[in-house]
């Protein structure tokens, strides 16, 4: 599966109920999972830090969908090598 499917699928999924929710307040969902995977990088469970990566990158998908940014089309200074400076 390729970032713009996991996407989509994320937006057939919850797409309705993410955009009643809105930007700020998905935000902060993003936010508390970012939280859970900082938990999780400092412990040694590895099936934990793998289901908090994931859960991180769905909120992501969800942040994209309900601000209309393809995410596989917004990475493609990654791989153009497009990329000006370092941060």
């Amino acid at each position: 599966m390729d970032i713009r499917q996991f996407q989509q699928l994320i937006d057939e999924k919850y797409g309705k109920r993410d955009r009643q929710r809105g930007t700020a307040a998905t935000f902060m969902w993003f936010i508390e999972e970012v939280g859970e995977l900082a938990t999780a990088l400092a412990g040694e469970d590895d099936e934990n830090k793998q289901e908090e990566f994931a859960d991180v990158l769905a909120w992501l998908c969800t942040l994209a969908n309900i601000n209309d940014v393809d995410l596989e089309q917004a990475c493609e200074k990654y791989i153009s090598g497009d990329i000006q400076g370092y941060k």
